[in-house]
């Protein structure tokens, strides 16, 4: 398990670890984003759809033709299958910017053996397989702080080769560039001090963006089964905690993940944003098939609702 004080260290020994960690996110990238994509063609085809009339490309259906509509409106081929004439509909389609990130400090390089990855890796995994969705259905993808949005069919790839030339470990990104009306999809283990937290919530929600923050867990994260002498160490300053009997720690540990736990689902309600857990040993495709439809939600225009969580320990 991993402590994590209240401010972090920028002393120059945490630099090397930082650099190695960001080559291991390059090299881990390629494997990563096949895993993405194979994820998205799982969960869903068609995600960009608002199911009712208007611009776009993809037929929805035939509809009878009311007078006084133009007759170039009018599909000849199907009308002259009937005694009525009807017109085909298109399905609305109207792209809209997401901005994304995913939390690539040391605490996130975490994995029990109970997980089938690092908190890390299944971040990038459902940042990559939610690229890949939203560029199929004709989305604007950015990278908070890092890229313009772009409605490249590529943007996953796009975006893996922005990750594997970044070493930026920073865990809530900057907000500079969100604009109103965007979605902002923000993936980590949501172990800040929940003053940053709320604060970056706050800058976020003051654009008129929508945000979705998905809280990352390993299994051993949640339960705490540690026992006897135990020492803890955080990974981003080397700070190292001994406990003689471990056990006589989890009840309260318990307790402090449930209440930080409740005043980010607090903070997301308040704004209108929705909050998931998902937890290392589940398999991917549970939180990006939830993301998928809270955006899908959203694009339709559902009204905003309060912040759920789901995930399994």
């Amino acid at each position: 398990m991993q402590a994590r004080p209240e401010q972090k260290t920028t002393s120059e020994e945490t630099w090397p670890n930082v650099v190695g960690e960001a080559r291991t996110v390059a090299e881990a990238l390629p494997d990563l984003l096949v895993e993405a994509r194979h994820i998205a063609n799982t969960v869903a085809a068609g995600w960009h759809g608002r199911r009712r009339a208007g611009p776009g490309e993809t037929f929805w259906q035939f509809r009878p033709f009311n007078l006084g509509e133009p007759v170039k409106r009018i599909d000849w081929r199907r009308s002259a299958r009937d005694d009525h004439l009807f017109v085909r509909e298109r399905e609305w389609e109207a792209a809209h910017t997401v901005w994304l990130w995913s939390d690539l400090s040391s605490s996130m390089t975490f994995r029990s053996r109970l997980a089938s990855a690092t908190k890390r890796d299944r971040a990038l995994v459902l940042l990559l397989g939610l690229s890949e969705l939203l560029a199929r259905g004709g989305e604007r993808i950015g990278l908070t702080g890092l890229t313009r949005p772009t409605s490249s069919r590529n943007a996953a790839e796009k975006i893996a080769a922005t990750l594997a030339h970044t070493s930026q470990p920073v865990s809530l990104p900057d907000t500079h560039g969100i604009g109103r009306f965007s979605e902002v999809v923000l993936i980590g283990d949501l172990l800040d001090p929940i003053e940053e937290i709320a604060d970056w919530v706050r800058r976020v929600a003051a654009t008129g963006a929508r945000g979705h923050l998905v809280q990352i867990m390993d299994p051993v994260e949640e339960t705490f089964p540690f026992a006897g002498r135990t020492e803890f160490r955080d990974p981003e300053t080397g700070l190292r905690l001994t406990a003689g009997r471990a056990e006589s720690w989890r009840e309260i540990y318990r307790k402090r993940l449930a209440q930080h736990r409740l005043e980010i689902d607090e903070l997301t309600r308040k704004a209108g944003w929705t909050f998931l857990i998902h937890h290392t040993d589940r398999p991917a495709s549970e939180p990006l098939l939830s993301l998928h439809a809270r955006l899908a939600d959203n694009a339709e225009g559902a009204p905003r609702g309060a912040a759920s969580a789901m995930g399994g320990a």
